[in-house]
């Protein structure tokens, strides 16, 4: 039987004063889940990634530009972010949690959401 793995989110009043704390959650290979906690920005904040990510905000609110594109979240929005997209984190809330999943290379394929959020993917139990 394979081991169940598990921990536990740390809590946002964890946040760092400035800047972001990351804290790794899960590695799978290439596949990287962490949590991050924000402290509110004193400046935007750009990135370019060689990966593609996908960021959910949990708790808190921020705002991004994606491309030239803004994006207001909340908690519960996500937004997938491609490879060598640049993206700037212009606000967020002090405290604000995300859940980032760094997604390998090789996984590279058309994106596209799963399910509606009405709509249960959940497994039924055996």
């Amino acid at each position: 039987m394979t081991a169940v793995v598990r921990g536990r989110l740390r809590n946002p009043a964890d946040a760092p004063v400035r800047g972001e704390r990351v804290d790794q959650v899960l590695r799978v290979g290439d596949l990287l889940v962490e949590q991050i906690l924000s402290a509110a920005p004193d400046h935007p904040v750009e990135f370019v990634q060689d990966h593609d990510e996908w960021v959910v905000v949990l708790g808190g609110a921020a705002v991004l530009d994606v491309d030239g594109e803004r994006l207001e979240l909340g908690p519960g929005d996500w937004v997938l972010l491609p490879s060598g997209a640049p993206h700037r984190l212009l606000d967020n809330d002090p405290g604000t949690s995300w859940l980032a999943v760094h997604l390998p290379r090789s996984s590279r394929g058309r994106a596209e959401p799963a399910s509606s959020p009405t709509t249960s993917g959940r497994a039924k139990p055996a």
